[in-house]
C-alpha cells in the first residue's frame, strides 16, 4: 500500500504476528462477543497496524474503537482508513491539516458474478471491462477502487455513497482511476465533491486500491 500514497500519509501492512496481536482494554470492548476467529483475526491486525501508524504521527497509545457504521474512531487531527481481506490488512494515517480523507481497500483478485458486477459498475463501465478479454477480474478492481471512493467520500460529506453514485474512468498504464460523483448525488449533497482521484495495483490473487483528499 505504501507504493500507492504520498510518502507523508504515514502506512503499515500487517505481519502475520499482527493477527494475535493483544487489544487495549478499549478495542477489546468494541469487538463482539460473538465475533468469530477469523473476524477477530481481522480486528487484531487492522488495530495493530492502525496503532503503529498513528505513531508515525505522533499519536501513541490510542484505543481505536468504532462508530456505529463499524468506521475507525481517528482521535481529533487525523484522519485514516483500515483494510483487510483474505491474507492481506493495513492502515494508512494522515494528519488532518495536510489530509481531509484518506481511503484504502484491498481485495481478492476474483471474477465476480455477472449479478455482482452489475451492482458495482455502471453499464458504461462494464462495456469498458467487456473489451479487455481474457481479464475478467476488472470489476474486481472497481469495486475496490469504488470502496476508496466511498471512504473519501464518509469523513468529508457524512453520508452514504451507492456504487453506481460514482463513474470510473481507469488510466491502466498509469495504475490510476478518476470517479466523478453523479448529478442526482451531487443535488442531493450542496458542497460535496465533484471529483475523487486514486490508484491502483493490480497482482496474482491481489487488488490493491488508495486515495487521498488533500486539506
Amino acid at each position: 500500500m505504501r507504493d500507492l500514497l504520498p510518502e507523508w500519509v504515514a502506512v503499515e501492512v500487517a505481519e502475520e504476528d499482527d493477527y494475535t496481536a493483544a487489544l487495549l482494554p478499549e478495542e477489546e470492548a468494541a469487538l463482539s462477543a460473538r465475533a468469530v476467529a477469523s473476524r477477530r483475526r481481522e480486528f487484531a491486525a487492522g488495530r495493530a497496524c492502525a496503532r503503529r501508524a498513528l505513531g508515525r504521527v505522533g499519536v501513541h497509545g490510542w484505543p481505536l474503537t468504532s462508530a456505529e457504521n463499524r468506521a475507525p474512531r481517528w482521535p481529533d487531527g487525523v484522519t485514516g482508513s483500515i483494510t483487510h481481506t483474505a491474507g492481506y490488512c493495513a492502515a494508512a494515517v494522515g494528519l488532518s491539516a495536510r489530509v481531509q480523507a484518506v481511503g484504502i481497500d484491498a481485495e481478492r483478485r476474483t471474477i465476480l458474478p455477472q449479478n455482482i458486477r452489475a451492482t458495482i459498475c455502471l453499464p458504461e463501465e462494464l462495456a469498458w471491462c467487456a473489451q479487455r478479454p481474457g481479464e475478467d477480474w476488472w470489476p474486481a478492481v472497481f469495486f475496490s477502487a469504488k470502496e476508496v471512493v466511498y471512504k473519501l467520500w464518509s469523513p468529508i460529506v457524512g453520508t452514504w455513497l451507492d456504487f453506481h453514485d460514482a463513474h470510473l474512468t481507469i488510466d491502466v498504464e498509469a495504475g490510476a482511476f478518476e470517479a466523478r460523483i453523479g448529478a442526482k448525488r451531487l443535488a442531493r449533497t450542496p458542497g460535496a465533491p465533484e471529483v475523487f482521484q486514486g490508484r491502483f495495483h493490480v497482482a496474482p490473487g491481489l487488488v490493491r486500491s488508495a486515495g487521498v483528499v488533500t486539506a
